[in-house]
């Protein structure tokens, strides 16, 4: 009559594992916030940081470059040094992650979160 049971001990250990990733998750989510990535354009003229969740935590801009005639560069370049970052910053988050599914016998090059 108990036989029908068997499988709920494979239930609670899968339900377990799924906890245990999602404890995981959450403390690379926070983590990510506190890792910063530089993305820079212009030969290291214009300079972002990012998190590696991809926010915006500072710009540098080299003060020679602040004139008036040159500002359509000057925004160009920030564009530039920003989306530089932000790549960075993603694939730095994909590094994590990887890194994460390895840690609990996922395949590494699945891609997190589902």
């Amino acid at each position: 009559m108990l036989k029908g049971l068997a499988g709920l001990g494979d239930m609670a250990k899968m339900m377990k594992s799924a906890q245990e990733m999602q404890a995981k998750m959450a403390e690379l989510q926070e983590d990510l916030a506190h890792i910063i990535v530089l993305g820079e354009a212009g030969a290291g003229l214009v300079k972002a940081r990012v998190t590696a969740k991809g926010d915006i935590t500072g710009l540098d801009i080299a003060p020679h470059i602040l004139v008036a005639s040159e500002k359509e560069v000057v925004e160009d370049l920030i564009i530039a040094a920003i989306r530089d970052a932000q790549a960075k910053a993603a694939a730095r988050s994909q590094q994590e992650m990887a890194k994460l599914a390895a840690s609990v016998g996922l395949p590494a090059d699945l891609k997190l979160p589902f």
